[in-house]
């Protein structure tokens, strides 16, 4: 049941059973959670301009396989806190202080996107904190991605720096453009093409916030795509293969605009020991929500 009178229904949908704000080193960082306190704990992680709402259909089921799932807003993301500065090493802090909170023994993590890559990072510096990993198409390929730019980066050029530096000039007094509820969910449709309409208006009313001249999705507007600083697939590729961790990796086979564009035969040179990889044919980048009682279902086994 929707307890906003802007939130809409969704089959499925369920609203976190607990929230909060949790101080990350200054920035407030909202956290969620949906299933019995008394569960063992598995943290979700969002991907790159999403927010932890995302889960409102997938959480609720891990969390009747006798989970209690927590998951939160990365920085600039949902209802957590704008920052001056973002950065990779900064979402991995605030992850570490968001677990921390909830937990001082390992845990298993789910992670989508930009989120999976995340947690090979975290896993890699502190295995300690990690008992299982499940990462769904955040798995690093020479190919196409979102998060950073198009082309492998050794170092820092001056003209990429100034254009990064011009942009933030700009954005530091930017407000996103307002739309009614169906123009936010068409434009969000842009990025999430099969996804349905009934899906992605739901997530306006659960990721944006309503003021008098329309609805304003809540992504701070000074986030872009295309990262800030040198980076390599192969970075990526090394840690995930160094894993020591249980190790469960999901594809799916259809390109989408966020999508990161790996394929099986990229992933598989680099799947740690006794890691194990499932595509889902026909199947886009956001695989958990196409279908989620079938991945819920895969996560459930291997975490059993």
């Amino acid at each position: 049941m929707s307890a906003h009178p802007d939130e809409r229904n969704f089959p499925g949908a369920r609203r976190p059973d607990r929230t909060r704000h949790h101080d990350a080193g200054g920035v407030g960082i909202s956290v969620y959670e949906w299933g019995n306190e008394a569960d063992p704990v598995l943290f979700l992680v969002h991907g790159g301009s999403d927010f932890a709402r995302t889960f409102d259909v997938f959480a609720p089921l891990l969390a009747a396989g006798g989970w209690r799932v927590v998951s939160w807003d990365h920085r600039g993301h949902g209802a957590s806190d704008h920052a001056a500065l973002y950065g990779w090493d900064a979402d991995i802090r605030d992850a570490l202080s968001v677990m921390t909170s909830v937990t001082d023994r390992p845990a298993p993590v789910v992670g989508h996107s930009k989120g999976g890559a995340l947690m090979l990072q975290l896993c890699d510096g502190s295995p300690y904190r990690i008992s299982r990993m499940v990462n769904i198409d955040g798995m690093p390929s020479k190919r196409r991605m979102p998060d950073v730019p198009d082309h492998d980066q050794s170092r820092m050029l001056a003209n990429e720096i100034g254009g990064w530096l011009d942009f933030r000039h700009e954005a530091g007094s930017s407000i996103r453009k307002p739309g009614t509820l169906e123009e936010l969910a068409q434009r969000r449709g842009r990025m999430n093409p099969r996804l349905s309409k009934e899906w992605l208006e739901y997530l306006v009313t659960v990721g944006a916030h309503r003021s008098n001249d329309g609805w304003r999705w809540t992504l701070d507007p000074s986030m872009r795509f295309g990262g800030f600083g040198p980076w390599r697939p192969e970075w990526s590729s090394l840690r995930m293969a160094a894993l020591t961790v249980p190790f469960l990796g999901l594809l799916g086979t259809v390109d989408e605009p966020m999508g990161w564009g790996a394929r099986a035969r990229d992933i598989k040179p680099w799947l740690p020991a006794g890691g194990r990889l499932e595509v889902l044919d026909g199947v886009g980048h956001f695989i958990h929500i196409e279908e989620p009682d079938r991945v819920a279902a895969m996560i459930l086994e291997f975490l059993s």
